[in-house]
């Protein structure tokens, strides 16, 4: 018992130590990915602050070089989500939640994984990247996450699911706690995302 609540005091004092660029990417984070989980288009513009300062956190405190790489990208394809959301596809219509195809999935996860492999091999001969294959496992289906998500693919959930819980493990052997932490609470907002979004697509379907 005292074993376990010494852990729980290392990690408690870990996490209250966690810079200030720590904390404004994880509070932004959360507002961001509530609100997309509500089909709330300006949950974007929380993202792209959060994205700002979990770039820098990424490349100067943690050598995940590929991540913070993600987080720049997030900021540029945010505008582009914030477009979509408000705007739709076509002649300004609202876009409407839908499903990927069994052959989308198909197609998506083999190039995924090729990119991966390739993205994992350069980052471990031309960088110091700290963990270089599941970085760029997390960054290259981080990317195609979010295209689901700017294109309203219910889909992006499932998805989101497998790479935060790799993203956990990732940032704790890194020594970040607070960003661990920041994976676990998405854990949870994904599964209220998935079930959130599956309700609003049988409402459309009514409407």
């Amino acid at each position: 018992m005292e074993e376990s609540t010494g852990i729980f005091e290392h990690i408690l004092q870990q996490v209250q130590a966690q810079s200030f660029f720590d904390w404004g990417a994880v509070v932004c984070a959360i507002l961001y990915l509530y609100l997309i989980s509500l089909e709330n288009p300006w949950g974007w513009g929380w993202g792209i602050i959060s994205c700002a300062f979990w770039a820098y956190a990424a490349y100067f405190q943690y050598d995940l070089y590929v991540d913070a790489i993600l987080q720049l990208f997030y900021i540029v394809i945010s505008f582009w989500g914030v477009y979509q959301w408000l705007k739709g596809e076509k002649d300004q219509e609202k876009l409407m939640i839908s499903w990927l195809r069994t052959r989308d999935h198909i197609w998506l996860i083999s190039t995924g994984l090729l990119a991966s492999l390739i993205g994992g091999w350069l980052f471990e001969t031309y960088t110091q990247a700290a963990a270089p294959y599941w970085d760029a496992f997390t960054t290259v289906f981080s990317i195609i996450t979010t295209f689901l998500v700017i294109y309203k693919k219910i889909d992006n959930w499932i998805y989101w699911l497998l790479i935060d819980s790799v993203y956990v493990g990732l940032y704790w052997s890194r020594g970040g706690y607070l960003f661990s932490v920041l994976f676990l609470v998405y854990l949870f907002i994904v599964v209220k995302g998935y079930f959130s979004w599956r309700v609003l697509y049988k409402q459309q379907d009514v409407v």
